[in-house]
């Protein structure tokens, strides 16, 4: 979810967290620093995952996962949500231009204790809980070892129980596959996963699915852009003369390099998909 194109899962999975309906779920996300997650980062049980993120209206999120305690998750998240918090004041700016900011722990250890999997953290009043000061501090914590002794997972009424079931390790294959199949956010962040770890049939049901969201007019704009359109009008015809034949080869290469799936390098080249596997 940190990578700038990854907007879809984020958006859905804060909407989860922060329990917002159909009718007040934020509905645009700007990823503010673009991470690259590589299957070495996302297996390291020392890494510290985070994202940085701005919400429609200015509110801003820092999303982290921690794995180990280190006995400082109540300092350590209200020590994130302040540098967020102040960073976007330039001097002399007024107080007012201080944004929101959410921040959303997501824990492999119990903390804190709580009852329950998910908290949720403000400024109140102590006599009067309803009370609340300001809207500008919001910390959450997600207990993933409070959310694993869940006897009952209500993934049919509750976005983040579905959201938990896909995050843990531990969750049957036929609980994640049902929750990808209910959750559009849910399902691009599973294709996305297997993309990043390198799974290669799960790579070419992701460019597949990315081709297939394009209609004829995107990708020819898409070939006229790479340079393709001259192989998208002659690739499909035979007996064209050698210097044509390595034309089709470097259109293919350069297809290739952008993504592009075999199936759509050989509609636009004519080349068998022998040959682009072997390139």
């Amino acid at each position: 979810m940190g990578e700038r194109g990854d907007e879809v899962q984020l958006l859905g999975f804060l909407n989860a967290v922060l329990g917002r309906t159909e009718k007040d779920r934020f509905t645009s996300v700007e990823i503010l620093e673009n991470k690259t997650f590589t299957p070495e980062v996302i297996g390291d049980k020392r890494s510290v995952l985070d994202v940085r993120a701005v919400l429609r209206g200015g509110t801003r999120v820092n999303v982290e996962v921690q794995l180990r305690n280190y006995r400082n998750m109540d300092k350590r998240s209200l020590f994130y949500w302040g540098k967020e918090y102040i960073k976007s004041l330039d001097e002399g700016h007024d107080y007012l231009e201080l944004p929101d900011v959410i921040a959303v722990n997501i824990v492999d250890f119990d903390f804190p204790r709580s009852p329950n999997f998910h908290t949720s953290f403000r400024l109140r009043e102590d006599r009067d809980p309803d009370l609340v000061l300001t809207d500008s501090l919001e910390i959450h914590f997600i207990n993933m070892v409070k959310y694993r002794k869940l006897k009952e997972k209500d993934i049919q009424n509750d976005p983040l129980c579905r959201w938990l079931a896909w995050f843990n390790k531990g969750s049957p294959a036929e609980l994640v596959a049902e929750v990808v199949k209910m959750d559009g956010a849910i399902m691009t962040a599973d294709e996305r996963m297997a993309f990043v770890t390198g799974d290669k049939e799960a790579i070419d049901a992701y460019y597949r699915r990315m081709m297939a969201l394009s209609d004829e007019t995107s990708a020819r704009n898409y070939a006229i852009e790479t340079g393709l359109a001259r192989g998208y009008k002659k690739g499909m015809k035979k007996g064209r003369a050698e210097g044509h034949a390595e034309e089709k080869l470097e259109i293919a290469r350069n297809a290739l390099a952008e993504g592009a799936s075999i199936e759509f390098i050989q509609k636009i080249t004519g080349l068998s998909p022998e040959v682009i596997e072997k390139l």
